[in-house]
């Protein structure tokens, strides 16, 4: 679903809003045509249930994905159907596929053409609801901070491999929702974590998150490409998914991350495409203690510029790893 950054999933395009017509409501009951009242009869009226295999599908199920398939493939479509019914109007599974006990009052329905005019103004869905779910785990989410991705929770994952059942200092750089500092608090346990982020509005939607998954994360307001070295070796392990798209990428991606998403999170200064890379790179070197790992998420084009970088910077042993869709995206490297 999400490839990368600029590939996230397609939410997008403009409803034909049900209160723009100047007619009755197209749920009101038909024969008092009373504007107010949505009645199981009238819900029929308006949507149609959508037969699939030996199931007859929630006629809201049938209203969202044909309104969205225009825009999106069909399973985002499907998938995004059954997660806002699911999610949002708490539909269990049964009523899902039966169509039984799917009473939606005045409120639901208004809920729903607004929750479908956002996706068809090409605003991501995670932002429509106010959260994500990363790595199994309910995150907030805003335009302030990059909707985490699934090859992120990979590298959270390959990080927690190496350290379960250590106490590593840890430092994330560029921390956004806290995803991946949350994570791992809760993962080691043991760990004492503190994640930086130059944004501040940033920072509030961490801290929120790691309060609700209750993770101890110490968090601060550090623009690392300014950031003096006061302590060196402080930390065993620093991660780090900066800003890597470039601009030449701008043109390929689309309109609801382009659009939505917070640019200083998504795009590596104009002049320089590694220079957080870099920057970090000789951080590192200061802040780890010997020994200790750097590890960062990339730009799939730029896994040998990335490589260079950390060896002319003095590093071992590093090790390029794909994600799941078979794309250089993350690596590890130690500081002698």
């Amino acid at each position: 679903m999400y490839n990368e950054k600029k590939g996230s999933p397609e939410f997008g395009t403009p409803l034909f809003s049900l209160r723009s017509l100047q007619m009755p409501h197209p749920h009101a009951c038909k024969p008092c045509r009373d504007t107010s009242l949505f009645c199981k009869r009238t819900e029929k009226d308006y949507f149609r249930s959508e037969q699939i295999g030996h199931f007859t599908m929630h006629p809201a199920y049938t209203y969202i994905k044909e309104r969205l398939q225009p825009l999106f493939h069909e399973a985002e479509s499907v998938a995004m159907a059954k997660h806002i019914l699911t999610e949002v109007f708490g539909l269990s599974t049964l009523a899902l596929y039966t169509g039984e006990n799917t009473d939606l009052d005045t409120a639901d329905y208004e809920k729903l053409d607004t929750i479908v005019a956002r996706l068809q103004a090409e605003e991501p869905l995670q932002y429509i609801l106010g959260y994500t779910y990363f790595g199994g785990r309910k995150f907030a989410v805003t335009p302030a901070v990059l909707i985490p991705r699934p090859e992120t929770a990979e590298l959270v994952e390959w990080i927690a491999q190496e350290h379960t059942g250590t106490a590593p200092r840890l430092l994330d750089i560029g921390t956004g929702s806290g995803c991946i500092a949350v994570s791992l608090a809760i993962l080691l346990p043991e760990a004492d974590i503190t994640a930086w982020d130059i944004s501040p509005e940033a920072l509030a939607i961490a801290r929120q998150n790691a309060r609700t998954n209750h993770a101890n994360v110490r968090f601060a307001e550090v623009d690392i490409l300014r950031y003096e070295v006061a302590q060196p070796s402080t930390y065993e392990v620093i991660v780090s998914n900066p800003p890597y798209i470039t601009e030449s990428e701008k043109a390929d991606m689309e309109a609801h991350v382009l659009n939505w998403e917070p640019h200083s999170a998504l795009f590596a200064p104009p002049q320089d495409a590694l220079a957080f890379y870099r920057r970090i790179a000789e951080t590192g070197m200061q802040l780890l203690t010997p020994g200790g790992a750097l590890y960062f998420e990339i730009n799939r084009q730029f896994a040998s510029e990335v490589t260079d970088v950390l060896r002319t910077s003095g590093y071992e042993k590093i090790c390029l790893r794909q994600d799941m869709s078979g794309h250089d995206r993350m690596i590890k490297a130690i500081r002698p």
